[in-house]
């Protein structure tokens, strides 16, 4: 892994960054860094390019003023924003948010993320596209694995999030700790919600209007759907079955 930094604002002045996953996302990821900047000015904003074979990376590099991450090779969605998180933690954040690269969660409403887990509302807040009604149409596949996911998370752990797959969230520093040193390699967004529920930390979610994608492709296609289901049931299962090892804790810039 190659750390790779451009122009930042300094870090101790800052207590928010915006983590952008991205893999192949030379379409969209220049406006999406744009619109952040516009739309949440403050934050700092990190990339981290898990091993794209298109120009993401140059097109970063050339957009200028954000942080950037490159992975040597493809490492999926999970081991990328686990990247983040220890990037985060290293460099003293107190506020992570997931937003991704290809232009469907709207920059605009990360303040009112990062406004909610400042005052302690929640520890991680998750922008959701069904908690009221949203101009957002899914796919039939996308509602059926949404309702599975949501009344299987619901029946382990309670607590009635509708949107256990938004990877739309903001996160304070220990959620950020413990991710940053245990997270779900793929399909992450669902199992990590178990996570924290076994360390007794809350999860709450309000309501987003999210966009289609605009541009690139998916990584979960209508075939790859009930692999996506079994694959992710399966893990909450186990996590729920495992004692945790990891507990909680604050970490220093030693641990990553």
């Amino acid at each position: 892994m190659r750390w790779r930094r451009q122009a930042l604002y300094d870090d101790a002045m800052k207590r928010t960054l915006v983590i952008i996953p991205a893999y192949n996302e030379e379409a969209t990821i220049a406006q999406v860094i744009e619109a952040i900047r516009r739309d949440a000015p403050g934050y700092d904003v990190l990339v981290v390019d898990d091993g794209s074979t298109d120009e993401t990376s140059r097109i970063v590099e050339e957009t200028g003023g954000v942080a950037l991450v490159r992975h040597p090779f493809n490492l999926g969605i999970g081991g990328t924003m686990q990247t983040g998180y220890k990037y985060a933690m290293r460099h003293g954040y107190d506020i992570a948010v997931q937003c991704d690269a290809d232009g469907q969660h709207p920059p605009h409403r990360i303040p009112d993320l990062v406004r909610y887990v400042e005052d302690g509302a929640a520890d991680l807040l998750i922008g959701s596209r069904y908690v009221a009604d949203t101009a957002y149409a899914p796919s039939m596949t996308r509602r059926i694995g949404k309702s599975i996911m949501s009344r299987l998370v619901d029946a382990l752990i309670g607590g009635g999030i509708t949107d256990t797959t938004s990877g739309f969230r903001a996160a304070n520093r220990r959620v950020m700790a413990l991710f940053a040193r245990d997270y779900p390699d793929d399909y992450p967004e669902a199992e990590a919600l178990i996570m924290l529920h076994k360390r007794c930390m809350k999860t709450a979610e309000m309501p987003v209007d999210m966009l289609a994608r605009q541009g690139g492709r998916t990584s979960i296609r209508p075939l790859h759907a009930a692999y996506y289901m079994v694959k992710v049931a399966l893990a909450i299962l186990i996590h729920m079955l495992r004692k945790s090892h990891i507990e909680p804790h604050s970490m220093t810039k030693g641990d990553v």
